[in-house]
């Protein structure tokens, strides 16, 4: 499992920001979300490149049977875009270049909007 972080907005604080896995390894971002049965509330990934890109942070959604709430975050740690990702949808890619790729449950769609500025501590 990779270690935890968490995931404030400086914009808007949140109540409970989101506590997610930090995935910044080949084989853990390969992983991702897919074969889970179900995502909590409460948990997620971010998937961690090493520059700002748009083909590098795009995601599919094969063997993920649930949906997610997707957010792509740039270099200046700014939310540059975001989506519902709906299950089995072949790709989604940011509409900006973005260094990160938070995906978290759906529920949490309200939690980061495009422009928010954002920061990541150590759980």
């Amino acid at each position: 499992m990779p270690d935890s972080i968490t995931i404030a907005n400086l914009n808007r604080p949140l109540a409970k920001p989101a506590l997610v896995g930090y995935c910044d390894t080949f084989l853990s971002k390969l992983r991702g979300l897919m074969f889970r049965p179900r995502l909590d509330p409460d948990d997620g990934l971010l998937l961690v490149e090493k520059r700002d890109s748009r083909l590098d942070t795009s995601i599919h959604m094969f063997f993920v049977p649930f949906d997610l709430a997707v957010f792509w975050i740039n270099s200046d740690m700014v939310v540059v875009d975001k989506v519902i990702a709906k299950s089995w949808k072949p790709a989604y890619a940011p509409k900006a270049a973005a260094r990160y790729t938070l995906e978290i449950h759906p529920d949490r769609w309200g939690d980061y909007e495009i422009g928010d500025k954002v920061e990541f501590k150590n759980a």
